[in-house]
């Protein structure tokens, strides 16, 4: 699997379910989403273990998200009509409830294809989860195999790392987290940093 971190985020054109619960079939991922960050959230399969902790978890969080601009995605390989009525199941009976982000179909497999995330004997996608910038370059990748699940609040800190990078042009040490002291990108930089933070780290 060959790492797309700093590659154009592979585009896609696929059916989904959006966040006010309506289906669509012709969702362009880069056209519905220009000019904002991403997230993109792959998953095995809906109605399974898992998973709805993991996409409750993330729409628990989605005002965060949004107030950092992002759009979240979920993706997995069942149709717009099985996110549906996932959607539509109780949480009490391993449902997810009406979660307020798109849900993409990929029955065609070509989304976790492209992103290079598809199991190889489970042919379902692993739990990848892609930050892509505005510009649609992806800046960060994590991979869990499928028992795995994903710690949503580490997605918001590497968004708020790259946010934080971008409007002030320092680079953000180990376990760097909102408000934070960055580092400036020399040798001298990592010398004065480590030289008062390295005992705490």
């Amino acid at each position: 699997m060959t790492s797309l971190v700093g590659k154009l985020a592979p585009d896609f054109n696929s059916s989904v379910v959006l966040g006010d619960g309506s289906l669509q079939d012709d969702y362009h991922f880069h056209a519905e989403t220009k000019g904002r960050y991403k997230v993109l959230f792959f998953y095995p399969l809906d109605f399974t273990f898992v998973c709805p902790s993991e996409l409750i978890a993330l729409d628990n969080r989605v005002e965060e998200f949004e107030k950092r601009g992002v759009d979240v995605l979920s993706v997995s390989i069942d149709s717009k009509f099985t996110h549906a009525a996932w959607r539509n199941t109780p949480v009490n009976q391993g449902g997810i409830g009406p979660v307020r982000y798109t849900m993409v179909s990929d029955v065609s497999h070509s989304i976790c294809q492209a992103y290079g995330i598809e199991h190889e004997q489970e042919k379902v996608a692993l739990r990848g989860t892609f930050i892509i910038d505005q510009n649609n370059i992806v800046r960060a990748e994590l991979n869990h195999d499928l028992p795995l699940g994903r710690n949503i609040g580490e997605i918001l800190r590497v968004v708020d790392a790259l946010q934080f990078h971008e409007q002030h042009g320092e680079v953000c040490p180990v376990n760097w987290k909102s408000g934070d002291q960055g580092m400036t990108g020399t040798h001298e930089g990592v010398s004065t940093y480590l030289a008062e933070h390295a005992e705490n780290l």
